[in-house]
């Protein structure tokens, strides 16, 4: 629209303005030879149309000139500043399918099956497959071989497998001269750990493993190797050897004794054994030592077995000799079995290689075993002043009952126990339970052996804290070197 301000640029035409825009070019051609008294009443200039030239503003000049009619160039975007609109590229076509003939597609059921064709092969026979019933049922038999090549399960043994298999082989037919029950699970541990020895290379005998007991209030520890540990077990196995009359392997450790600072000291107890051993070799324990301590184990197994009478008067009864305290050998046999599997486990982590816990009758053995040596390891603690004074003022007879606290191990190899707290010699009494303590079978295992110390232990706690701390550290106190 005209106005004081100029006109305003359009793209467009209309009817009026064809006519406005002929009468403009007959305007400029008589524009001076106009009728002035016409431009007077109508205040336009003539040949001009709505973008003409208002001539009556209030000062009397003239509106400025009219802007062309040709409309004005577009902004480039080049010169707005802003960023240029990215271009989208064509997608590339698809490809087309892959065809094949029969015979080709025949011939890569085998890779099919074995998932080794490429993305355009594996289309093109799940395809066929889907119109030839014969390679489909070829296919289906292929995808079926393959699975039994990949098995998913690990392909290590079984750690049951030995003792299924010895079951069975038993219960068809008995041995002529049977390992007594006490025995078996020394037997089992031994044959377990020689056969997780059996594929070491020098790197894992070497490999360093951290023997670790509990002393006092805290926990300890000594360094050694994989081989060391074997060397420790031969030692300390050599105890029960010597109860039963076999060979001492520390005889030539003896003969040598000046040497290895020990000649004054007896090697009566599992610490000065392991230590003279170990100070005795000539070169740090290596493989060798395992034929000595797997020899010695068949030894041990195979005189019990032949002395056992399965009478109370049978050599389960023989006293084992640890230095400060003494074992019955059904017993004896027990600690050596459990000490076995707490040092094979030592050796596993050492090598990062999974191993099982014992057998459930077995592991409830060792567990009714430190459920029966607590009684007389918080005794010793509570002289040693390490545990809290008894409520009475004197010790509880010999088989009367007294304060108990109730130790349930929960799992396979578990059970429930009343561990009399007054005196050893006390019977455990449910009338006089003062406690309760629960605990998983394995991880009581481990605070006996002094992996886990009685703070971290994961016990449900039930009743007298002061009892409850007592037995635990009990339990930690009975590990060993």
């Amino acid at each position: 629209m005209s106005g004081t301000n100029g006109f305003e640029p359009y793209d467009g035409e209309n009817e009026e303005d064809r006519r406005n825009g002929e009468n403009g070019r007959n305007g400029e051609n008589g524009a001076n030879r106009g009728d002035a008294k016409a431009r007077d009443e109508t205040g336009k200039t003539e040949g001009t149309d709505e973008e003409s030239v208002d001539t009556n503003a209030k000062d009397g000049t003239p509106a400025p000139a009219p802007t062309p009619r040709i409309p004005l160039p577009r902004a480039s975007v080049e010169d707005s500043g802003l960023p240029l609109p990215v271009l989208e590229e064509p997608a590339s076509p698809a490809p087309p399918p892959l065809t094949l003939e029969h015979p080709v597609l025949k011939s890569l059921l085998g890779a099919w099956a074995l998932a080794a064709c490429s993305a355009e092969e594996t289309a093109a026979v799940e395809e066929h497959l889907g119109d030839c019933g014969a390679c489909a049922d070829e296919a289906r038999r292929l995808r079926e071989a393959v699975g039994l090549l990949q098995r998913p399960e690990s392909l290590d043994l079984d750690p049951g497998l030995r003792t299924r298999v010895l079951d069975g082989c038993l219960d068809r037919r008995p041995p002529r001269i049977p390992v007594p029950a006490w025995a078996a699970s020394y037997d089992a541990e031994t044959a377990r750990l020689d056969a997780l020895l059996q594929d070491f290379g020098d790197a894992e005998w070497h490999a360093p493993v951290r023997l670790r007991w509990f002393r006092g209030d805290g926990e300890t520890y000594r360094r050694t190797t994989v081989a060391g540990v074997i060397a420790h077990l031969l030692a300390v196995d050599g105890l029960v050897a010597v109860a039963l009359g076999l060979d001492d392997p520390l005889e030539a450790v003896e003969k040598t004794g000046e040497r290895a600072g020990s000649v004054d000291r007896p090697l009566d107890t599992p610490a000065r054994r392991t230590e003279a051993f170990w100070a005795g070799s000539h070169f740090p324990p290596t493989r060798s030592v395992r034929t000595p301590w797997r020899e010695q184990a068949h030894g041990l197994v195979r005189m019990v077995s032949f002395t056992d009478t399965g009478t109370d008067t049978s050599t389960g009864t023989l006293p084992v000799s640890y230095g400060g305290f003494e074992l019955p050998l059904r017993d004896a046999m027990l600690d050596r079995a459990f000490e076995c599997w707490v040092h094979a486990e030592d050796i596993a982590e050492a090598v990062d290689y999974p191993y099982a816990p014992p057998a459930p009758r077995h592991l409830h053995g060792m567990i009714d075993l430190a459920a029966r040596m607590l009684p007389e390891t918080l005794a010793a603690r509570r002289r040693a002043g390490l545990a809290t004074p008894s409520h009475t003022r004197h010790l509880v007879p010999a088989g009367r009952p007294g304060r108990s606290l109730r130790l349930e191990i929960e799992g396979s190899g578990g059970g429930q126990w009343l561990i009399p707290l007054d005196s050893p010699g006390a019977v455990g009494s449910a009338d006089h339970e003062v406690a309760h303590v629960a605990l998983d079978d394995v991880e009581f295992c481990r605070l006996a052996a002094g992996h886990v110390s009685p703070e971290e232990a994961a016990a449900g706690q039930l009743g007298d804290r002061a009892a409850i701390r007592d037995v635990l550290f009990a339990a930690a106190a009975l590990s060993r070197m």
